[in-house]
């Protein structure tokens, strides 16, 4: 329930504070007092936006703040829970608006977003206002009433889970069945690309190879020449270096003995035999192996012209990309064949889904038809008591595609004058006859609200007597398993009051400022007075006053 409501510098409002009881709250007072005012402070701490307009003095801070006590719910604590906000027994929640315009919100002194308010509030506070009928040709507000009314929102709920999983499923499908389309599209391209890439058959480190053996064969003449003539050299000509060395080795070994420096000088001596006899035999195996092909220089030339080609129609800038861009090409047919895979197995599942959406759905359809002419003719008793004696509720059922509503439309139809025709509710019902219709409905669904406060902001606009006294009848009902707060200006509703608030405007330092107080019983008894019979009641408007309040 709503505790307390602390307002500051709002409107003409200079500082306020309210306590509030529990059952039925009627807050009364004169014609611009500001008891509307509180209404919008108390809105603006559920999350509604915050206007710089609404600040009493632009140089201060605005503050409103909400106190709720409560037993809170498991859907309320998950909020709290995500949000990494304490909770217990009691919500405080506080809006606070800069000088410059800023707005900031806090849940239990932990800043929170708008967002976040409007979430938590949803879950303390039902506000209701005159344009809020409005609401009432809203489908999916009828669906609601009518599941609440047939004890079906634990079922809805699940059911709505099991929906936004088919429905993400659904989007999800539809998703990559797109992007399968478009890929079948650029499919055969790709698949072109590839067996080029495959023919061509590259790998790293091989344009460096081919450059070098076409460097060869393109010089295989010189080549041979500086070979046979180093080769020649080395072993035969006029002085070949291969005898001259063997010649000079067997000199020193022959006075070896007699210099002890000289087997060191003759091992490095052999040693560089060694090593030109050993390139004497690499010399002549090049030689060997070298040969003039034009034929291979052709086929060496025409391989990487085409590496190239294809390297410049990938835009890359180096030849060796070409493996990586053949395994990238690899990979990507390989997600196209995985996506319709996946497509597969997502289409199985959803099917699954669906029969179980089904089976929920039609379990709702049954509860809600089940629930519809008890519906109607509750309402139509209560209508009657609130001074409606002709008007009558029809609610059709119309069975549509599987929709997060289940396979149901709801439409609320409404006849005013037993006239036999039935419309939408907004081109026959009038303010008042809507006003009221609301409450019929709210006080119908009661027990199955969450929301432990209700707020009627001048529902009664449009009645009085006996309808007035019905109002507040249903009102009082309503208050035994609701805190009921309603802004009043039927004497008849205020006589039931749990505790009766009265807003005034006073004078405060040369300024005209708004104050609230709790009305006591003989208060209480001249207000309703007044209510009845204006300014100054006389004994018999206070005499009814008084009964009215027993």
């Amino acid at each position: 329930m709503l505790h307390r409501l602390f307002i500051q510098n709002y409107a003409i409002i200079s500082q306020l504070e309210i306590s509030f009881a529990d059952g039925l709250i009627i807050i009364t007072g004169e014609t611009g007092a500001g008891k509307s005012i509180v209404m919008g402070a108390l809105g603006l701490a559920l999350g509604d936006r915050a206007d710089l307009a609404q600040m009493r003095d632009k140089e201060k801070k605005t503050i409103i703040e909400a106190t709720f006590k409560l037993m809170p719910p498991a859907s309320l604590k998950q909020i709290f829970s995500e949000a990494d906000i304490d909770l217990d027994d009691e919500v405080i929640i506080r809006r606070e608006i800069q000088s410059g315009g800023k707005s900031r919100a806090f849940i239990n002194d932990t800043p929170a977003s708008l967002s976040q308010v409007q979430a938590v509030a949803s879950m303390l506070v039902d506000l209701h206002q005159q344009f809020d009928t409005l609401e009432l040709g809203n489908k999916n507000f009828q669906r609601l009433l009518l599941d609440a009314r047939a004890d079906a929102l634990t079922l809805m709920d699940q059911y709505g889970v099991l929906y936004s999983r088919y429905s993400g499923l659904q989007k999800k499908i539809q998703a990559l069945a797109q992007l399968l389309l478009k890929a079948q599209e650029e499919k055969e391209y790709k698949l072109f690309l590839l067996t080029e890439l495959e023919d061509l058959n590259w790998s790293v480190g091989e344009g460096k190879l081919l450059e070098d053996e076409l460097n060869i064969l393109s010089h295989a003449e010189q080549i041979k020449s500086g070979i046979g003539k180093v080769s020649f050299s080395l072993s035969e000509g006029d002085l070949p270096l291969i005898p001259q060395f063997k010649s000079l080795v067997s000199q020193l070994q022959a006075v070896a003995p007699y210099h002890p420096l000289l087997p060191s000088l003759i091992d490095r001596l052999e040693s560089s035999y060694v090593e030109i006899k050993d390139i004497h035999r690499e010399l002549a195996s090049l030689l060997d192996g070298i040969t003039v092909d034009e034929k291979k220089i052709e086929q060496l030339n025409e391989r990487i012209a085409l590496a190239q080609r294809i390297s410049k129609k990938h835009g890359l800038l180096d030849l060796d990309q070409l493996v990586e861009t053949r395994e990238s090409l690899r990979v990507v047919i390989d997600q196209f064949e995985g996506s319709r895979d996946e497509l597969i197995t997502l289409e199985k599942e959803i099917e699954s889904l669906q029969v179980a959406a089904v089976n929920l759905a039609q379990q709702l359809h049954e509860k809600r038809k089940k629930q519809v002419p008890i519906l109607e003719k509750s309402t139509k008793e209560l209508l009657t008591r609130v001074g409606m004696p002709n008007a009558v509720l029809k609610i059709e059922l119309k069975q549509v595609a599987l929709s997060a509503a289940g396979i149901d439309e709801v439409s609320f139809l409404f006849d005013a004058n037993k006239s036999g025709q039935f419309e939408p509710l907004q081109k026959v019902a009038s303010g008042g006859e809507l006003s009221r219709l609301m409450l019929v409905l709210k006080s119908l669904v009661a027990g199955s609200l969450e929301t432990p406060t209700l707020i009627f902001d001048e529902i009664d606009s449009g009645i009085s007597g006996e309808a007035a006294k019905q109002v507040g009848v249903l009102m009082d009902e309503l208050s035994d398993v609701h805190q009921l707060i309603a802004i009043t200006h039927q004497p008849q509703i205020a006589a039931r009051a749990d505790q009766h608030l009265y807003v005034f405007k006073h004078e405060r330092d040369q300024t005209i400022t708004t104050g609230i107080k709790v009305l006591e019983a003989e208060e209480r008894v001249m207000a309703i007075a007044k209510m009845l019979s204006g300014e100054k009641p006389g004994e018999s408007a206070l005499a009814t006053a008084r009964e009215m309040m027993k």
